[in-house]
């Protein structure tokens, strides 16, 4: 099986994964972080697409710039992944009964 430029585009999500925890660490808001993350992985895959990185699975422009955003984006849900498999197991409050009315005696 041949998994062509995978090394390329892991690199980019790599890069762009740690740019994304370094604007988490600045006081810009985490809303912002996917945007940030696809416009630099846009312009990874461009480069990477300019400069004729060896196996890199784009053939025009365009392809490269799609290439490069979905691998920032996927930094993300890489980042969310890690965060709900960490995240602790806590019960659920029971909610009270319908019918109660509100009246607790």
């Amino acid at each position: 099986m041949n998994f062509g430029g995978i090394a390329s585009v892991g690199a980019i999500t790599v890069i762009c994964y740690l740019i994304g925890e370094a604007v988490k660490a600045t006081k810009l808001d985490n809303k912002y972080v996917p945007i940030i993350v696809g416009t630099v992985g846009a312009i990874l895959g461009v480069v990477g697409y300019v400069i004729n990185m060896p196996e890199f699975p784009a053939n025009d422009i365009l392809t490269a710039v799609a290439v490069g955003i979905v691998s920032g984006l996927a930094s993300t849900g890489a980042n969310q992944v890690g965060k709900q498999l960490t995240k602790d197991k806590e019960p659920k409050e029971t909610e009270h009964s319908e019918g109660t009315g509100g009246d607790e005696t």
